[in-house]
C-alpha cells in the first residue's frame, strides 16, 4: 500500500508487541510474499555464488502480513520463592536471555528479580546486550602473571559501575553472557551460570560453577558445566547451596574440633614428661585416643545435616 498506510500497520504491530510483550509474552510475526518462478530460480542460483545476504533482502521485501502471535513459557511456582532465598542468601541473580526488553523485564518482574522502583533507579538496571557490550567495550585479548593469554573486560571502571545495577541483559549473545562472567569474575566475584543451550556452553565453562539443564538440556551444555539439574528446576539451586554451605560449616567444626583436642592432648603428653618426667599416655595409647578423635568427630560434624538459617547470611 501507500507509505501512510505502511505507517498505520507499522504502528500497529508495535503496539500490540509492546502490549503482549509487557504481559510476558514472546512475539512471533508470520510473514509471507508472492513470488515468481524467474525470482526463485534466480535466488536457487545465488546460492551456488554464496549470496545468501542478497537472498535474504530480496526475501523480506514486500511481505505480507498475517498476524503476531504471542508465546508464553509460564514461570514454575516455585521460582518467586527460590529468587527471595537467592537474594536473602547474598546472591545477585541476573536473567540474561534472547527476548526483547519488554519481555524480559515482564518476566523478570514475575519471577523477583526485579522491581518496578529498581527499573526506575537506573538504566543500567536492564538493558540489553547491544548496549552492554558498547559500554563495556567488550573483551579484548591480555596476558595473565604468567604470561599466558586471556580475554578481559575493555573498560573494567564501567562494568563495576553497571555491574552494581545490573538485573536483566535483553537479546544477547554468547559472548554477552562470556563477557558478563568474565567481568564478575575480574571483579573478585564468585559466579555460577545455569543454562540449557549450546549459546550457553562458553559462560558455563568460564563460570565457577555451572548448572545445566538435565531434561532441556543439549549434550554440549551437559558437557561444559559442572553439575546437572535433573529436574530442570532453579530451585534444586538452592538444595545444592544449602548443602554447599553446610559441607563448608561442617569441615569448619571438624577442623575445629581436631585443633583443640590435639592441642591438649600435645599439652597433657608434654607437661606430663616435663613434670612427672614420664609421659602420662605412651605410643599405642595416642594411637587409640587419635582414633577416637577422629572417627567420632567425622560421625557427628561431617554427617551434620544443614541448619534451617544457613541461608540468612
Amino acid at each position: 500500500g501507500d507509505g501512510a498506510t505502511t505507517d498505520t500497520h507499522r504502528g500497529l504491530f508495535n503496539r500490540t508487541i509492546k502490549k503482549f510483550a509487557d504481559q510476558a509474552y514472546r512475539t512471533l510475526l508470520i510473514t509471507y510474499k508472492d513470488m515468481s518462478m524467474d525470482t526463485f530460480e534466480n535466488i536457487k542460483a545465488s546460492h551456488n555464488n554464496f549470496e545468501k545476504e542478497k537472498d535474504r533482502e530480496v526475501l523480506e521485501q514486500d511481505l505480507i502480513a498475517i498476524g503476531v502471535f504471542g508465546l508464553q513459557d509460564p514461570l514454575r511456582p516455585t521460582i518467586v520463592d527460590s529468587i527471595v532465598k537467592c537474594t536473602t542468601a547474598g546472591i545477585q541473580v541476573i536473567m540474561c536471555t534472547g527476548d526483547n526488553l519488554d519481555t524480559a523485564i515482564a518476566i523478570s518482574k514475575n519471577a523477583g528479580i526485579v522491581t518496578n522502583e529498581q527499573v526506575l533507579e537506573s538504566e543500567y538496571t536492564c538493558m540489553t546486550g547491544k548496549n552492554f557490550r558498547e559500554a563495556v567495550g567488550g573483551l579484548i585479548k591480555g596476558t595473565d602473571k604468567n604470561g599466558e593469554e586471556i580475554k578481559l573486560v575493555a573498560n573494567m571502571k564501567k562494568f563495576k559501575e553497571i555491574k552494581t545495577h545490573l538485573r536483566v541483559l535483553a537479546r544477547s549473545s554468547p559472548e554477552d553472557k562470556l563477557l558478563l562472567v568474565t567481568g564478575i569474575q575480574d571483579s573478585q566475584g564468585v559466579v555460577a551460570v545455569t543454562g540449557d543451550g549450546t549459546n550457553d556452553a562458553p559462560a558455563l565453562t568460564k563460570a565457577d560453577v555451572g548448572f545445566a539443564m538435565g531434561i532441556t538440556g543439549t549434550d554440549v551444555a551437559k558437557g561444559a558445566s559442572d553439575i546437572i539439574l535433573l529436574d530442570d528446576n532453579f530451585s534444586s539451586i538452592i538444595v545444592a547451596l544449602r548443602y554447599g554451605r553446610n559441607v563448608y560449616d561442617n569441615v569448619r567444626k571438624f577442623i575445629q574440633f581436631q585443633l583443640t583436642v590435639n592441642v591438649v592432648a600435645m599439652f597433657i603428653v608434654f607437661f606430663g614428661a616435663v613434670v612427672l618426667k614420664d609421659s602420662p599416655l605412651n605410643a599405642v595409647q595416642m594411637l587409640w585416643v587419635n582414633l577416637i578423635m577422629d572417627t567420632m568427630a567425622a560421625l557427628s560434624l561431617a554427617t551434620e545435616p544443614p541448619a534451617a538459617d544457613i541461608l540468612n547470611r
